[in-house]
């Protein structure tokens, strides 16, 4: 019984001194998880020692900038975005954070993106530069291709924000789209400046009832049942199409990223519920992307670069479906996105 006794004790304590051990790893992390003190607000915004946010770690190129560190940055308040060029999300989220640094810059913050790549497309360099001067980005941004400072946060999503404050400690943690007025007061808040009123929300994406659907096979789960993801092969569109599924018409090759036209003409038809729809694509070739939402012609969308392209943009909340007749092989078509 003594011995029992001893064993159960000693399996306990084992698991008690692996617990501190991943607890502490993931304090020295900095992973925005662990709250080390009572949280402050003020002006309405909730501020939290979460801890030394992790220095920047495996970044291939810096654009914007010279290389930076976080000691570098040391007595700055600097805002960390992960983000990747092709998500709607991060898109969406950009107009803010690109007025933020303008608004502050001179006022002791500083943003860096950190570049953190969903598909091989996104980790070429010249690409991202693309998309910078596009977006209007003037501020630092690191190329995390290996997903190096990715995984010293922890983080898990496109985007997230990272608060830092002047003694480099992580105060404010915002994953996703919104809350915008609420990131600023904070930027505000360690800026030692008034809390401001009125300021963007965001736009109200309640209505959107498609999820971000995927068409490589490495995430496929949204192509219709009576089709089946194949190296190569020939689809025929049905005549009907469940919400939130997609068919293919012509023939299709598949891959864990994406779909690619290897022959003819092809098409993609899609039920979704939402305003807007986004598709994430390329093609080698200019591609000419002919479309009918409920039948009814739309302006039609030529892809060349690998980025993403708006099929669809309306106030319309309702239940759709999309034809998109593509006249050129070698398109490539990575995800659908809704807004």
């Amino acid at each position: 019984m003594n011995r029992r006794i001893a064993f159960i004790v000693l399996v306990v304590l084992v698991i008690f001194v692996g617990a501190g051990i991943y607890i502490d790893r993931r304090m020295k992390m900095g992973t925005g998880l662990d709250v080390l003190d009572t949280p402050k607000t003020s002006g309405g915004i909730e501020l939290r020692d979460y801890g030394q946010a992790p220095d920047f770690s495996g970044i291939g190129t810096w654009l914007n900038s010279e290389p930076l560190t976080a000691a570098k940055l040391k007595g700055k308040v600097v805002l960390v975005d992960f983000w990747t060029y092709s998500c709607i999300n991060c898109i969406r989220t950009l107009p803010y954070v690109t007025k933020w640094y303008d608004t502050y810059k001179d006022k002791g913050f500083v943003v860096i993106g950190v570049h953190t790549p969903e598909f091989a497309f996104e980790k070429e360099t010249a690409n991202v530069q693309d998309a910078i001067q596009r977006f209007g980005i003037h501020y630092p941004v690191a190329q995390d291709n290996e997903y190096g400072t990715w995984n010293a946060y922890s983080n898990q999503y496109w985007p997230a924000e990272y608060l830092i404050d002047q003694s480099g400690h992580i105060v404010y943690v915002h994953f996703g789209e919104g809350n915008y007025d609420h990131t600023e007061n904070a930027i505000r808040e360690l800026l030692a400046m008034n809390p401001a009123q009125g300021l963007s929300v965001g736009a109200d994406l309640s209505q959107v009832q498609s999820p971000e659907m995927y068409f490589g096979t490495g995430r496929l789960k949204d192509l219709v049942p009576e089709q089946t993801p194949s190296p190569d092969a020939a689809y025929t569109v049905p005549a009907d199409v469940t919400l939130n599924h997609f068919a293919l018409g012509g023939e299709w090759q598949f891959s864990p990223e994406s779909i690619r036209l290897v022959g003819g003409h092809g098409t993609i038809k899609l039920k979704f519920h939402a305003g807007k729809v986004h598709m994430v694509a390329s093609s080698g070739i200019a591609a000419k992307l002919i479309i009918t939402i409920d039948g009814k012609s739309q302006p039609s969308v030529t892809v060349t670069n690998s980025e993403l392209y708006t099929l669809f943009d309306s106030n319309d909340y309702s239940d759709h479906v999309i034809e998109i007749r593509i006249d050129q092989p070698g398109f490539e078509a990575f995800t659908f996105t809704f807004g």
